[in-house]
């Protein structure tokens, strides 16, 4: 039986990918256990295995001496002699145990250790080697469904592809291949977790690294990646080879090397497009497949406007807003598009707003220009400041007007001084004006037979 144990080490090893050492060492802790819970925890004991014949060796030492005073580690010399005679005072005396008179209890004991140590190796090994994977694509193999989570055999481990990071519409069967990214790996109380995503952006860079050769090799690199899992991605993408074009490497011969991305994607449209610092061009890019009119853009606040033809309007649009939406997220612009109709319209209003400011504007200089010693250049300042009109130079302080520029303290009291005197002639006029209108309407009243200015109403006679 025990040549057997050689093998069973062996073959754990192979399945567990855990080194032999690891798990021989595992045995001798669980054995140590063992013997401990049937002989005692403070007992001296040492454990062997021997790997050419897989013969397992538990040994209880002890001191040999004249007096015990520690019975569980030490022996009287006379005990000692009955079993070696050669033995002396302050040898070890070594007293083999019967592995196999360990017991039930202590059988399990030893069963318990080997397992919690054989997972804990195996859980050393897979948070090595998959967490330096972080960002890798791997091949796997489905198992089995776990709430809408698949769970996938990835030969030294299993992996979890959730729900929320499989593409939309996907559907696998038991025994199906499946390809995906490497998001994390989560330690659990279990066993650790290889956590995969099929949506992740980073998923469609690696299959592109994966088909391309020149993104392997650097020659070509991808900027940045948006997608909308299932329905449309785009790439930015720039060569660092003059001779190369990044588009077309991508693309490949009629287009070979994107189809098989597209198709490992199930159907999702692939954009790919050259980046360049040129904000314009970029953007013009971003929301091909499109046709663009013109762009204006805001660097500072990070916008731009963008206007097409009627007949590009929905497409620049994309269905519920995906291909601005992508483009806005690819050049970290927010893009607003209209129409060359809307923006016509609204090019008018604007110039119409344009020439209504320009006039108002013109006539409160020439209304300002009335007061005594303001000139085209002062009241350019006091325009800027914010009064409009005489009304409003009247009702301001000499301090606020002594602040625009030009404007000293003197010159701010004359400023107030001629202004409340233009809106007291003002008044005054606009006062004999309405004397003089009510003077006509009450003599037209007169005349009209209506003294008093009320409507005559002619009641019509009942036939």
């Amino acid at each position: 039986m025990e040549p057997n144990l050689i093998q069973v080490i062996n073959a754990l090893g192979k399945e567990k990918n855990i080194p032999k050492e690891t798990i021989v060492e595992a045995i001798q802790a669980a054995i140590l256990t063992a013997s401990r819970k049937k002989y005692g925890t403070e007992e001296n004991i040492e454990v062997e295995i021997n790997m050419q014949t897989g013969e397992i060796e538990a040994y209880l030492y002890r001191e040999v001496v004249e007096n015990v005073e520690d019975a569980s580690r030490q022996i009287l010399l006379k005990e000692a002699l009955e079993y070696d005679e050669t033995i002396e005072l302050g040898d070890e005396f070594a007293i083999r145990l019967d592995v196999a008179e360990l017991g039930r209890i202590a059988a399990q004991t030893a069963k318990q250790v080997i397992v919690q140590r054989v997972r804990e190796a195996e859980r050393a090994i897979i948070l090595k080697e998959f967490g330096g994977r972080i960002g890798e694509t791997i091949n796997g193999i489905v198992m089995r469904m776990e709430r809408g989570d698949l769970i996938v055999d990835l030969g030294k481990a299993e992996g979890v592809l959730p729900q929320r990071q499989k593409i939309p519409g996907e559907r696998y069967n038991r025994g199906e291949r499946v390809r995906a990214l490497i998001k994390n790996v989560v330690d659990s109380s279990k066993m650790p977790q290889v956590i995969l995503s099929r949506t992740d952006p980073l998923f469609v860079a690696k299959l592109f690294e994966t088909e391309v050769p020149e993104i392997y090799e650097g020659v070509v690199k991808i900027i940045k990646v948006v997608r909308e899992p299932g329905q449309r991605s785009k790439l930015a993408v720039v060569s660092r080879d003059s001779n190369v074009d990044p588009v077309g490497a991508c693309v490949g011969i009629k287009g070979i090397r994107v189809q098989a991305v597209v198709q490992e994607l199930r159907g999702e449209k692939i954009d790919i497009i050259s980046h360049t610092d040129v904000v314009r061009d970029y953007i013009e890019k971003a929301l091909s497949p499109a046709a663009i009119s013109r762009i204006a853009v805001n660097e500072e606040e990070k916008s731009a406007w963008v206007v097409v033809e009627e007949s590009q309007l929905s497409l620049a649009i994309g269905k519920k807003g995906q291909n601005v939406r992508l483009g806005s997220e690819l050049t970290g612009y927010q893009i607003n598009i209209m129409s060359e109709e809307e923006y016509q319209r609204t090019l008018k209003e604007q110039q119409e707003e344009a020439e209504t400011e320009k006039e108002s504007y013109s006539k409160s200089l020439e209304e300002i220009s009335k007061i005594r010693g303001v000139g085209e250049k002062t009241a350019s300042a006091i325009l800027n400041a914010g009064y409009r009109s005489i009304a409003d130079l009247a009702s301001a302080t000499s301090d606020a007007l002594s602040a625009i520029p030009g404007v000293g303290v003197k010159t701010a009291e004359k400023i107030l001084q001629s202004a409340a005197e233009l809106l007291k002639e003002a008044a005054e006029k606009q006062a004999e004006a309405d004397a003089l209108q009510e003077s006509a309407e009450s003599e037209e009243n007169h005349e009209t037979g209506n003294p008093d200015g009320s409507e005559m109403h002619q009641e019509s006679d009942p036939a």
